[in-house]
């Protein structure tokens, strides 16, 4: 049921890790953090990955994805998408943010994980996602940056077929950050909320580490963790991930692919994903775009 919160992704279930995935997992990790060199881009946090940054959009900047993915465990597999994403910098230090998906369940109909992993197939609309970051104190020289992102999910997915909650629930994390360099790190975590029959409240955390790669790549790891979930959920038990992915700048800023793919390395096996594109655009000195302006000068690229 977790997913990128910056990610502020939940997809619903998850796939099954083949046997040998662990050691190519740890391979990619080592490799990235290897392999990464200066460049002068800033880097950006978040999407696609499941560790969330405090740093709010920029005043009067506006942020939106269009992405899919999966989160899976032997219990299930459900894929997400289309889904699109919206990030608003309404006042300073101040970020809304909203997520309406499309998803699908998919158990394994296998005996062993009844009943959690047994019943039908259904695709729809599934819960959808409100939220606000709130940067509570500014990066230092000494101090990172603390912030919350708290997300309020209403349940507009069907509870009968597996789609939603079918009630409202909650996110609670408090993150941090720093930058170094052309290095970023950021990380923290919290609890997931839920008072509904079959689900419970658990907690979760990561941390993650990129760095800017040329003028065209941003590249990282992370360790993401969360408790058991429930057993409604693919996630009866706990899982400790290790993800990579990055971006890959087509217009920078303005327009990026994101991607991420990770596997399990403790606890109950779960892999995931996360494909997205990405476009920003906002208001300069002494004014501010109107958000169709933005759209046209981004789809145009130019």
């Amino acid at each position: 049921m977790e997913g990128p919160p910056g990610t502020s992704w939940r997809p619903v279930s998850y796939a099954r890790v083949e046997n040998g995935a662990l050691g190519r997992a740890f391979v990619v990790a080592a490799v990235l953090l290897a392999a990464l060199v200066v460049t002068s881009i800033p880097a950006w946090a978040g999407p696609p990955f499941q560790t969330d940054d405090p740093e709010p959009v920029d005043f009067r900047h506006y942020e939106f994805y269009v992405f899919g993915g999966v989160d899976g465990t032997p219990v299930e597999y459900d894929p997400v998408g289309p889904a699109a994403e919206f990030n608003w910098g309404v006042i300073p230090n101040v970020q809304l943010h909203l997520v309406v998906p499309l998803g699908a369940v998919e158990p394994s109909n296998n005996p062993v994980y009844s009943p959690a992993g047994i019943g039908p197939s259904a695709f729809g609309l599934t819960d959808t996602e409100f939220g606000v970051k709130v940067r509570i104190l500014k990066e230092t020289a000494h101090r990172p940056m603390i912030g919350t992102f708290t997300m309020l999910e209403i349940p507009t997915g069907s509870y009968a077929k597996g789609l939603g909650v079918g009630r409202t629930w909650y996110k609670l994390p408090v993150w941090l950050q720093k930058d170094w360099g052309h290095w970023t790190t950021y990380g923290g975590g919290g609890y997931t909320v839920i008072n509904q029959f079959q689900y419970r409240t658990f907690p979760y955390g990561g941390w993650l580490i990129q760095r800017d790669f040329g003028k065209k790549w941003t590249l990282g790891t992370e360790v993401y963790s969360h408790g058991a979930e429930g057993l409604a959920t693919p996630q009866t038990q706990p899982s400790t991930m290790v993800d990579a992915g990055g971006y890959y700048y087509i217009h920078n800023p303005g327009f990026q692919i994101l991607f991420c793919y990770g596997h399990s390395v403790a606890g109950q096996t779960e892999n995931y994903a996360y494909v997205g594109l990405y476009w920003t655009w906002g208001g300069k000195a002494g004014g501010s775009d109107k958000p169709a302006q933005g759209f046209a000068r981004l789809f145009s690229l130019r």
